[in-house]
């Protein structure tokens, strides 16, 4: 599924971010920018050495915020590292939270000159986000995003189960309303 609003692209599809052919993949990654398990593990793993050794010329990443670091070995130039929050109750900041860590990584995107970018679904592994909460900030944070002055293109929502992805279909679908400037959509 794919929407279009001005002249970027939103799609959504299940499958593994680390094979993407863009500019620049997002991790959702841990404020020590260690590695770890799920998507930022699987990052890691298939962009080599060469992801970890940047990451240490940084001193962490604070939840919320981003970094950009080489893609290593994967087809992505880039992996820009977001930390979202990890879900408590929906009412510690998390909201805010997510929306910037998906802000942070659309900014850092647009000052490096990124025109394509896959983001997963942050905060909803092992951070316990619940998925359609996450998918509804997630999807308008970056709908509001391309509306205005942006070199982005083209942003994937690369979903790893089909459950997930036919979340993230639904409230896309939901939100599609609220786009009078979209073009045409599948």
């Amino acid at each position: 599924m794919e929407i279009k609003i001005n002249r970027s692209l939103i799609r959504l599809e299940q499958g593994d971010i680390t094979t993407q052919k863009v500019d620049a993949i997002v991790n959702a990654a841990n404020q020590r920018l260690a590695g770890g398990g799920g998507v930022d593990g699987a990052i890691h793993r298939a962009g080599g050495p060469e992801i970890m050794a940047a990451c240490r010329k940084y001193d962490g990443c604070p939840t919320g915020t981003a970094v950009i670091t080489t893609g290593g070995r994967l087809p992505a130039k880039y992996v820009i590292h977001t930390v979202g929050p990890v879900y408590k109750n929906g009412k510690a900041g998390e909201p805010e939270l997510l929306r910037s860590a998906y802000l942070s990584s659309l900014t850092l995107a647009d000052e490096n000159n990124i025109t394509a970018l896959a983001f997963p679904s942050i905060s909803t592994g092992v951070y316990g986000y619940p998925i359609e909460a996450a998918s509804r900030i997630a999807l308008q944070t970056v709908a509001d995003y391309i509306k205005g002055e942006t070199r982005i293109g083209k942003v994937i929502f690369v979903l790893f189960s089909a459950g997930d992805l036919a979340v993230y279909r639904a409230v896309l679908d939901g939100l599609c309303s609220s786009f009078p400037e979209t073009g045409d959509n599948e």
